[in-house]
């Protein structure tokens, strides 16, 4: 498979893996230049680098009580020991002892622990006294004091005054294991949400309609509590806790717009209810044709998965590019290397582009194999693997269909992130309402711009599967037929696709609920509003990539069916391809539809007058 901007992808991780060094971000590094935990290199000019720190894993902070932050980093000298001092140390014989006990050398490498007490330069070479006991917190490794005084003053200039990119990480390195717990709660809610589908009924759909509503509810009344938590917490004293408590009035008041909005929508089209579990009944009689489309998600994900690991291995490689300076001291310093931004913007639109052509490949796979079963006369001798067939088609011909149409959601998308970009930049100086508007207004724009090409990709998708034919042209011949044939079910066809998204709310809101009582439980020395947003983001992926079979079958459908009844008539001569089921659930569509058509042609009449009868 050709993925898009493949050779220039290619470059960038080869250069990353040359240029980087990601062990530095991620395990840290002292003030010469060494990364902690393994055996370096040395760098010309520097005497103190190039050791081997395989048995000294840990970041020590020689002024950890009184830290000062100089160009993103840290001024006071940085060491790599083997162990935390978990006491304090008073004097200079102690921090002595506690070399000569533990093998953690406090002091300068350059100066031996025996001289520890002896040399004339010690205060400035070991660290500040008294040294307060730490312990190795789960933020690369680092040893953070556990007095009150300093743990305060260590924490809000470690966390809150290094680069963004250190700040995000942290968060996630610290709730790794909660954010894969949930990853992995969000991928079995997927999957039993997927056969809910499967097996769906109005009782069904009822309790899963409620379901969503305490949900939603649920959710807002938590983040509102957790908000007043927050307000009335007298022992808040972080920077850190200050974003938290930032980032859930945001939270709470998003989801509180989006329950509001939901719950309107689902008044609105509660009479389609019935109608809604009769088109799931034959959108899975439709897949009971290749029952195996259920897994097709499968794949797609652990492809998406194996890209997207991938994808931040380069990241870091590329946040960690630098050419290493020495400094003042024999200190190192490392300088990004010029070109380096550049190239972490070619990377974002390369995870853009090149996610959504992997989705692309999963809904023209899903659609091909739809369009065998369904143009197939003989119901009662379906196609042989039909999957394996719309594979090799989409390999062999339609690559570059799949290339324009995720080629058309990344350029939709870009303008969107550098508007979020620009905003983000000046939204500390200050500006008026009026441009806040502007930027908010032309976000609402792309966003629907981006909803819409989602929605004409997929049907240009189905109408290649039917046709043959390119991507321009069979959008083309997609929007022709839908626009013909529109008034046979489209608000069932729209009712379908919102209990498909009701699906997806549900279980981010299952997941971002178990997020919130996992993280709120762990306040200082972390800024969780990152993590609990990327498992939103991968709670809600995950479901989109298993629930979209049904909402691509769906689509795929109605426009097999607008092609069929263009080229068919029902007659002997030129019979339906549908089955029966099918036509006498469109029937009852078209039934219904005139029934309240003459409703509301008998209001109006009534409205003007009655009219006279002649008498018989």
């Amino acid at each position: 498979m050709q993925c898009p901007g493949a050779e220039y992808l290619l470059f960038i991780m080869g250069y990353s893996m040359v240029a980087g060094a990601t062990g530095r971000l991620l395990f840290g590094y002292d003030s010469f230049g060494n990364v902690c935990g393994k055996k370096n290199s040395p760098v010309e000019g520097a005497p103190l680098s190039g050791q081997d720190m395989t048995l000294k894993r840990h970041v020590f902070f020689m002024n950890s009580c009184n830290p000062e932050v100089k160009d993103v980093r840290l001024s006071s000298t940085i060491l790599c020991v083997s162990s935390c001092p978990e006491e304090q140390l008073d004097t200079l014989e102690e921090v002595q002892l506690f070399a000569d006990k533990n093998g953690s050398f406090l002091c300068v490498y350059s100066l031996n622990s025996i001289n520890y007490t002896q040399n004339p330069n010690a205060d400035s070479l070991c660290p500040r006294l008294p040294v307060p006991p730490s312990k190795s917190f789960p933020l690369f490794n680092r040893c953070v004091p556990q007095t009150p005084e300093c743990y305060s003053l260590f924490a809000s200039v470690l966390i809150n005054d290094v680069d963004t990119l250190h700040q995000i990480l942290s968060g996630i390195m610290s709730g790794r294991d909660t954010i894969l717990g949930l990853c992995i709660l969000a991928l079995a809610l997927s999957l039993a949400m997927m056969f809910t589908f499967w097996f769906i009924t109005t009782l069904l759909v009822h309790i899963f309609i409620a379901l969503t509503i305490s949900g939603l509810l649920f959710v807002c009344g938590v983040l509102w509590w957790l908000y007043y938590d927050y307000t009335h917490d007298l022992s808040i004293e972080l920077d850190t806790e200050r974003e938290n408590m930032k980032c859930l009035l945001g939270f709470a008041l998003v989801s509180t717009v989006i329950t509001a909005v939901l719950l309107s929508l689902i008044f609105v089209f509660r009479k389609r209810i019935k109608l809604t579990v009769e088109l799931f009944q034959v959108i899975n009689k439709a897949i009971s044709n290749s029952p195996f489309l259920l897994f097709q998600p499968l794949w797609t994900f652990a492809i998406l998965i194996f890209f997207w690991v991938l994808w931040v291995a380069v990241l870091l490689s590329l946040g960690t590019a630098g050419a290493a300076q020495v400094i003042e001291g024999g200190q190192v310093e490392y300088k990004p290397i010029l070109g380096i931004r550049y190239m972490w913007w070619y990377h974002l639109i390369g995870l853009i582009w090149t996610s959504e052509f992997i989705l692309a490949c999963q809904q023209m796979t899903v659609a091909g194999a739809l369009v065998t079963c369904y143009f197939n006369r003989n119901k009662n001798d379906p196609p042989d693997r039909p999957i394996l067939w719309s594979l090799s088609t989409l390999f062999c011909y339609h690559q570059g269909t799949a290339i324009k149409g995720s080629f058309l959601i990344t350029v939709a998308r870009i303008p969107r992130t550098i508007l979020k970009y620009i905003y983000n930049t000046l939204k500390d100086k200050q500006h008026n309402a009026w441009s806040t508007y502007m930027f908010r207004c032309c976000f609402c724009c792309f966003w629907c711009l981006d909803k819409c090409l989602c929605h004409l990709n997929q049907n240009a998708y189905a109408a290649t599967a039917i046709n043959g034919t390119d991507f321009c042209t069979s959008a083309k011949d997609a929007l022709k037929l839908l626009s013909k044939n529109s008034s046979h079910f489209t608000s069932v066809n729209c009712f379908g696709d919102f209990i498909i998204f009701l699906g997806k709310v549900l279980v981010m809101c299952l997941t971002v609920f178990g997020g919130l009582m996992a993280f709120n439980y762990n306040r200082a020395l972390q800024v969780w509003a990152v993590p609990l947003l990327l498992v939103a983001f991968f709670a809600y992926f995950v479901a989109h990539s298993f629930l979209s079979v049904f909402e691509t079958v769906l689509d795929a459908l109605f426009l097999c069916f607008a092609a069929d009844l263009e080229t068919n008539d029902g007659s002997s001569e030129k019979p339906y391809f549908m089955d029966q089921e099918f036509l006498s659930f469109v029937k009852r569509i078209n039934k219904l539809k005139d029934t309240r058509a003459q409703g509301e042609e008998n209001s109006l009449r009534n409205e003007e007058g009655t009219e006279l009868q002649p008498v018989v």
